[in-house]
């Protein structure tokens, strides 16, 4: 194969031949995923708004990364089928990018909302957390494992619902007696076994619902330190520590989900079936939860398709390339992102000298 920057991508069912650049006015960075930039876009014929993920090749082809570029689209491709999980509408190449066209969602990520609230009623975090886990078991079903759950990568829609996005991180082939060994995610999030680079199941995915959750009730990852090395020891020897204040159910699910011992973690025995019966979602109707009949408990107040209140600023006030995506540099999947720090640094002071 050679890897020359006009080399063609196989796109399968995705692809849109007729499909080109020029079809879109290119607005605003919304986003940086796992291997580019994410622009707000507005076809230029029907006047919908789309959310553009363009990816460089040359990079792509550079590292190698066509096998995992693949594996995200084809993730996407199953999406359609389940309401908290971003879906894609088609794909299609220039002779030096990739261009993924995707439901644009402007609810804000999750990490915004905490960023601005610091934490969440248990209520809320409970919804949240019951849809994260509807669209973690769907990928489960499908033999995916997500490895990269963290509220960078979780959306809210207009309506306050849950949509999990960036897959750039996620294995197939994995059902629930398979393992890997692959060192990747985000580090506040990274289960022990991964850290000490053990074969690792889908329970991975079940150990960062519950730091998400733990998040969100509490302020900070379960693990938190600045210093990453003393962060790495806190997730692999120190026992968890819960807060006065939180209820006996949401103690018991995040002491299961927090289980260092991947064997006997809360989701190893029969996944998804064991989180939606533990009394933390008692509340729950969970066919109610997929067909969006639970009102949720935040509405973002979005005023339009083009409203990006919701959005860092970070992103929103970066100049969007002339060449659309010329300046994207990517990551490769073995790689540890290390964003966090950067985007929390303004919040984390006052944070970490909570009761």
């Amino acid at each position: 194969m050679q890897h020359s920057t006009s080399e063609s991508i196989y796109l399968g069912a995705s692809g849109n031949p007729q499909a080109k650049p020029t079809d879109f006015a290119f607005l605003k960075v919304i986003g940086k995923g796992s291997f580019g930039k994410v622009l707000l876009a507005k076809h230029k014929m029907d006047g919908k708004f789309y959310a553009v993920k363009v990816l460089h090749k040359k990079v792509i082809l550079k590292r190698k990364e066509q096998r995992h570029i693949m594996a995200e689209r084809n993730v996407l491709l199953k999406n359609v089928k389940h309401p908290f999980l971003v879906g894609l509408h088609y794909s299609f190449q220039t002779t030096d990018k990739l261009y993924f066209v995707l439901d644009f969602i402007n609810g804000g990520e999750l990490f915004f909302h905490l960023q601005r609230e610091r934490c969440f009623p248990e209520a809320r975090a409970r919804f949240y957390a019951a849809e994260i886990a509807s669209a973690l078991g769907y990928l489960h079903s499908l033999n995916i494992v997500y490895r990269d759950l963290k509220p960078e990568n979780i959306l809210l829609d207009s309506q306050g619902h849950i949509v999990l996005t960036d897959f750039g991180l996620c294995k197939e082939g994995v059902s629930c007696t398979d393992t890997t060994s692959t060192f990747c995610g985000t580090p506040e999030y990274l289960a022990p076994e991964v850290l000490r680079k053990q074969p690792y199941d889908n329970t991975v995915d079940w150990w960062c619902l519950g730091s998400v959750l733990y998040e969100m009730l509490y302020g900070l990852p379960p693990f938190y330190s600045r210093d990453t090395a003393e962060m790495y020891e806190h997730i692999l020897h120190k026992p968890l520590q819960l807060r006065p204040g939180t209820s006996n159910s949401a103690c018991s699910i995040l002491e299961g989900l927090l289980e260092k011992d991947r064997q006997r973690r809360l989701g190893a025995k029969e996944d998804f079936a064991e989180i939606n019966c533990h009394p933390f979602f008692d509340l729950i109707n969970w066919e109610d939860l997929d067909q969006k009949e639970i009102p949720p408990p935040f509405n973002p107040s979005v005023a339009g398709p083009e409203d990006l209140q919701n959005f860092d600023p970070e992103f929103t006030e970066e100049q969007v390339p002339h060449s659309i995506c010329h300046t994207i540099i990517s990551r490769n999947v073995t790689q540890i992102t290390l964003s966090y720090e950067q985007r929390k640094r303004n919040y984390l002071s006052s944070s970490l000298d909570m009761p």
